[in-house]
Parts: C-alpha cells; structure tokens; sequence
C-alpha cells in the first residue's frame, strides 16, 4: 500500500499536455496529447560552464543517467541532456545550448520532466501519487467519504487528504485501513478504524506533514 512520492505530475499537466517527469523528448512546446511527471527541479546555475543544480524529485535518482532528452517548464521545452553527476543529493546537469552561467540562470525554479510513459515500473501495490489523487474513496460499508485531493508523507506511511461529505478526513495508507485500491473504477475501499472520522488527525493521533514534493506524489 505504498506509494512512490517523487516521479510527480505537476498540478496543470493532468492529461491535457504534459509529460509525466522520466525522461523523453519532444521539441519545444509541448504537445496537446501528453502528459508529464517532474523529476526535478533547477534550484539555480551550477558553475559557469552551463550546468544546473538540480533538487531531486524522483525516488530514482540514477534515473537521470538513462535519459537522453527532459523537458522544461510549463511549456515542456525539449532539452537534449549531455551528461549528469550526482552531488551532495543533488543532480548536476548539463543541458545541451546551455553553456554559461547566463543562461543556466534563465533556468532557475523550472521543473525538469519527462514524459508519464517513462515513468519508473511500480512493484504490485505501489503507486504513483497522481494515481491516488482524485480517486473516489468508499467504506467498505458502502459509505462515499468524497475524494482524495492530497497526498501527506509522514515518514512512516503515506496519509491520503480526502474532502466529501463528512468534510476533511484523514486515512493512512496502511493495509489494515486501505482495503482496494482500483485504478480502472477510480476508487479506494477502506475500512474505517475507531477515530478516523469527525478528526484532523492521522492515526497516530498527530497531524501529518506535508509531502515535500507540493502538488503532487507520494512514497
């Protein structure tokens, strides 16, 4: 019942032309049909070379070492990726026709992405948090609690934001609570332990943090 909280798609890219954050290219602006995750994110020029200092949005770092192209911003610019080092937890890229630290700076705060279908293969029962994100979630009395809006990591499980009828209700994603997880039907069935409704609280009685990965994923 885990879920990956990096690979993320980025709020606005929920399949009307983004790409899911691997890697893959596809020219300048972004196509209509695509849809993104992020990967990344440049923090600020590294050097005066033209590389980028990159905070590391993925679960798989060394991921960055199989791309070929990554695509930038909320336009998806396609940049062709010419070599990657990890330093000190962070990616340092160097992007093709970026070669001084001028231009590196014109990339401060952008996301680095890479198109949905390059996302990294999931083990059974793990998902992607733009997965969770707008399921329906049901007791498994038959009881609709409203929509997931928001993943939270804890630290020691994902806790999933749902808003509906019985207003904001916290569930950690752990298997005595979270029952089915249906991607095909767009829902959750989950059993309601003792306290979970009418609380702002997770299970362990404190209010989880949020996902350091804002918008979207989850571990």
């Amino acid at each position: 019942m885990r879920r990956k909280a990096r690979e993320w798609r980025p709020r606005g890219n929920q399949g009307s032309g983004a790409v899911p954050s691997p890697a893959e290219p596809s020219m300048s602006s972004r196509p209509n049909t695509l849809s993104y995750l992020a990967i990344g994110k440049i923090v600020r020029p590294w050097g005066v070379q033209g590389e980028v200092k990159v905070e590391v949005l993925t679960d798989w770092p060394e991921r960055f070492g199989l791309l070929e192209y990554v695509y930038l911003g909320e336009q998806a610019k396609l940049y062709r990726l010419e070599r990657f080092r990890l330093y000190k937890g962070y990616a340092l890229l160097k992007l093709a026709d970026c070669d001084d630290r001028v231009t590196a700076e014109a990339l401060r705060g952008q996301l680095v992405q890479i198109p949905s279908e390059k996302a990294m293969p999931l083990d059974e029962g793990e998902y992607y948090v733009h997965q969770i994100e707008g399921l329906e979630v049901w007791t498994d009395e038959g009881e609709s609690l409203g929509h997931v809006v928001e993943v939270l990591f804890t630290g020691s499980n994902e806790v999933y934001v749902v808003h509906g009828p019985q207003g904001e209700v916290l569930i950690p994603a752990i298997a005595d609570v979270v029952l089915q997880v249906d991607l095909e039907e767009g829902r959750l069935i989950v059993h309601l332990m003792d306290g979970l409704l009418g609380t702002s609280q997770d299970f362990t009685g404190n209010k989880p943090s949020h996902a350091k990965t804002q918008s979207t994923p989850s571990h």
